[in-house]
């Protein structure tokens, strides 16, 4: 749930970059805090764990309002992907209101991405969170792989794979070039406000 900052009249909305290790988490919010106005920025913080990493920053998006007077100060943060760091990703669940679940579009990463999902799932029940209904966007990234002859998943395999039922919005991405990065991030940004914003007024 979002925290209300009242020394700084802010609203603190929190959204997670979740999905199976080396799907492109990191490469999104890296590539979004550093391509962002550093005048919006906090500082990026890096927890390295063994061959995978948890990041954080938040920022203040210039073009969402306020609600109820209140600032919104949006933070973003990455899960470790590997299976050893379950603990790990449930702890940063904590609070969410938004998730963006990047799926890796190689074909041989196909199962892992819906064993990632379902881990979600699981983790989001364990705070009484249904995936159904919290704020949830699908990127579908390294789509650009296709062109160098890797093997990856079509759209219609990873939309029937994750969102036959979910029927979330889903982007196709490659994040080193930054494609889809910010659409993405729009969506979920838009989508988490508006339910934080329902939630408050109520």
């Amino acid at each position: 749930m979002a925290l209300i900052d009242l020394a700084r009249r802010e609203l603190q909305v929190k959204i997670v970059y979740y999905g199976p290790a080396r799907s492109g988490k990191t490469t999104n919010v890296v590539y979004l805090y550093k391509t962002m106005n550093k005048q919006v920025t906090g500082k990026m913080v890096t927890i390295d764990t063994k061959g995978d990493r948890t990041l954080f920053f938040d920022f203040l998006p210039v073009n969402v309002g306020k609600i109820k007077g209140l600032g919104i100060r949006i933070q973003l943060y990455t899960v470790p992907g590997q299976v050893m760091y379950a603990a790990t990703r449930r702890l940063v669940l904590r609070g969410v209101d938004g998730v963006v679940f990047v799926a890796d579009s190689l074909r041989v990463q196909r199962q892992r991405n819906i064993e990632s999902l379902k881990d979600l799932t699981e983790n989001l029940n364990s705070y009484a969170i249904d995936i159904r209904t919290i704020p949830l966007v699908f990127q579908y990234n390294k789509r650009d792989l296709a062109k160098a002859g890797v093997p990856i998943l079509s759209v219609d395999e990873m939309e029937e794979d994750l969102n036959s039922t979910l029927k979330v919005p889903a982007f196709e991405a490659s994040a080193v070039l930054g494609k889809g990065v910010f659409e993405t991030l729009r969506e979920i940004t838009k989508r988490t406000i508006r339910v934080v914003a329902n939630k408050l007024v109520k």
